[in-house]
């Protein structure tokens, strides 16, 4: 039997929404490898400093889209900048448990007990708790633990549950029914329900 691992892609970068839309782009159209080549190496649509650069984020949003529906990437490519942000998040949440967790445990809780702000030492905290379940994370170096609850936070952030990373102030986020919609048709509700909380 295989040992549980959260096998979380959080260090790969935020909501990228511009750059997702692209890759959205790509998807649908069902570009050849020609095309995905030409159009982040040679046009350097994602705007990045390096090929490199643009091949690794390519790559990390290219695996959070493929898990999703061509009507999610429709929403995307095409909505505004609010469905598209909210599309996002559900990739994100869909690629990682463990983002998914800590909406469910200690976004949530927030919400519940009325509190102002989250912290930044609560993701450190259910980190050290999800190592009972994925020993692996124990080993991971202090570095690695910060910088992956700084995306965390950018991530709720750019999704509206907090103001801004600095106050780490939450706030009511309204899920557009466009989102429910498809996350209900595509049997996701566990998703929706870490996504559709309240203060």
């Amino acid at each position: 039997m295989n040992a549980f691992s959260y096998n979380s892609d959080l260090n790969g970068g935020s909501l990228m929404v511009r750059e997702s839309r692209i890759i959205a782009d790509l998807l649908l159209k069902n570009a050849t490898n020609d095309e995905w080549q030409r159009r982040i190496q040679v046009e350097n649509e994602l705007q990045k400093r390096t090929v490199a650069t643009a091949k690794r984020f390519s790559r990390a949003i290219r695996s959070r889209l493929e898990r999703l529906e061509p009507e999610f990437w429709q929403a995307l490519r095409d909505g505004d900048d609010e469905l598209a942000s909210q599309v996002g998040f559900v990739s994100v949440l869909e690629r990682n448990l463990l983002l998914l967790e800590f909406m469910e445990r200690v976004v949530k809780d927030a919400y519940d007990s009325h509190s102002e702000v989250l912290k930044s030492y609560q993701w450190l905290d259910f980190l050290d708790d999800c190592g009972n379940k994925d020993p692996k994370i124990h080993d991971w170096k202090e570095s690695t633990r910060k910088k992956m609850g700084s995306v965390v936070f950018h991530i709720l952030s750019e999704a509206g549950y907090l103001e801004n990373t600095r106050t780490k102030r939450i706030q009511n986020v309204l899920i557009r029914p466009e989102i429910k919609d498809m996350l209900n048709n595509t049997y996701r509700k566990r998703l929706l329900a870490s996504m559709d909380i309240r203060l």
